[in-house]
């Protein structure tokens, strides 16, 4: 019972704080599942570390997008709080074992969308400081690699800039603080787009696409049209996905990129994943791959989480991020915090000179 009791807390608390104000639907069946003792006993069955709300919401709802379970996929399509609750329950009960199998073996993506309005003003400055004129992008941590179209995008800026692709069916737009616009030039060519993850998703996939949109939250429709649009995109043309530990895999990711062109490795919020000696290790990797020819790497991380990228003073944990552009070549490296962002870059300040 006191293992049921802190779980109900987690659930309440989730529903009563992350999900509040942004997901009424997810409010009231994170509640609703706080409350049911049989719930929680059925959401015990999975292993400790996936029985966070966000698990478990994401496989009943993987069940609802397959057809399995109907009653759910109905209320969710209604938004209707009270029939959802009591749908979500039901289902955890009567399917408990599909719930559990789902959640064991997948990993949350909760927002994996909208990251290049902060990713494609860095490269193209990786690129200039470089004289680079092509890129092969390694993203790490890359889920279904959709920020390896960071080129194909179109961006819009808060103070008028526009980048990337203007006819794109994806469109992402950020509000800049401060008075310092970002760089306005371009990417150059993209020759070899790599995703390094422990679990890639492949949106060609219609096992992995599910799960990307179960991965959403039901009510928030224009996530859900965001994620679709880049999945879209991604599909017509997939970049090539490496399954397994970042330090491990990331020589062969660097042997993929063609010798004419600039490997420009990005980590988006993935480091923090990492222990510390992953970070140094990941670190040392680049700095190998430099030793013929320049490597760049382009992060967006939390405060202090990237190595060698200074924290300009900022406090750990303080609500926004760093993002850091380092440049590897033969024995020296170039490492500057070239800005901030917060809320996955919908904010961002761009502190660099031109």
């Amino acid at each position: 019972m006191g293992r049921a009791r802190t779980l109900a807390q987690v659930y309440r608390h989730f529903g009563e704080v992350d999900a509040a104000g942004t997901s009424p639907l997810y409010e009231r069946v994170a509640v609703a599942l706080s409350e049911s003792d049989e719930a929680l006993r059925a959401i015990e069955a999975a292993p400790a570390r996936k029985r966070h709300p966000t698990v478990v919401l994401a496989a009943l709802h993987d069940l609802a997008l397959a057809g399995r379970a109907p009653a759910l996929a109905a209320a969710y399509a209604a938004a209707d709080g009270d029939a959802a609750a009591g749908a979500a329950i039901d289902t955890l009960l009567r399917m408990t074992d599909s719930v559990v199998a789902i959640a064991a073996r997948r990993r949350t993506r909760t927002d994996v969308t909208g990251r290049c309005a902060v990713l494609y003003p860095a490269v193209a400055e990786a690129a200039r400081r470089v004289g680079a004129d092509a890129v092969g992008l390694i993203d790490v941590g890359c889920g279904a690699g959709l920020n390896l179209n960071v080129d194909r995008v179109g961006l819009t800026y808060s103070n008028g800039q526009s980048l990337g692709d203007p006819s794109s069916p994806v469109q992402q737009s950020s509000s800049i603080v401060g008075d310092r616009p970002v760089p306005a030039g371009e990417m150059p060519a993209v020759a070899a787009r790599v995703g390094v993850d422990l679990e890639p998703l492949d949106v060609t996939d219609a096992d992995d696409a599910r799960w990307l949109r179960a991965c959403q939250w039901p009510d928030q429709p224009e996530q859900v049209a965001r994620l679709e649009a880049e999945m879209a995109l991604a599909a017509v043309d997939p970049p090539l996905l490496l399954r397994g530990d970042a330090v491990e895999v990331l020589p062969d990711a660097f042997a993929r990129v063609p010798a004419d062109a600039l490997p420009v490795v990005t980590t988006t919020w993935a480091l923090s994943h990492f222990p510390l000696e992953s970070r140094l290790r990941f670190l040392h990797r680049l700095d190998e791959a430099a030793a013929g020819r320049a490597v760049a790497w382009v992060s967006a991380e939390g405060v202090g989480v990237a190595p060698v990228i200074p924290t300009l003073g900022d406090r750990r944990a303080s609500g926004h991020s760093i993002i850091g552009l380092a440049v590897f070549d033969g024995s020296a490296l170039r490492a500057e915090a070239v800005g901030r962002c917060w809320s996955w870059g919908r904010l961002l300040a761009w502190l660099a000179d031109p």
